[in-house]
């Protein structure tokens, strides 16, 4: 499971909002048993509350989405299957949101 990998969300109550997930745990600590991850929103239901620094509007697999990162999370790893992309090359942006997340910087 890499970092900043995309799963489909595994919830049947919040896939509608939310269809998929970023693993935004580092791999050293992949021994857990549990991910950290973020939620990507649809844009539809989120546009009027976007903070920019906070959340990321991106676009994926065609969908307008919102990188949701006040809504981090831990999840069992069994519950994430196979990834159906990556945002690695989003990297910076993601990790910048976090640290705003925590710092407010």
């Amino acid at each position: 499971m890499a970092q900043f990998d995309v799963y489909t969300n595994p919830s049947k109550k919040s896939k509608s909002y939310y269809p998929y997930l970023v693993n935004v745990q580092n791999n050293y600590i992949s021994e857990l048993d549990t991910r950290n991850v973020i939620p990507l929103g649809k844009a539809s239901y989120f546009e009027n509350e976007i903070m920019t620094k906070l959340q990321l509007k991106i676009t994926y697999e065609d969908q307008d989405l919102v990188l949701m990162t006040p809504q981090i999370s831990s999840i069992p790893r069994n519950s994430l299957k196979e990834p159906v992309g990556s945002l690695q090359h989003l990297q910076q942006e993601i990790i910048d949101a976090l640290d705003f997340a925590i710092t407010g910087i």
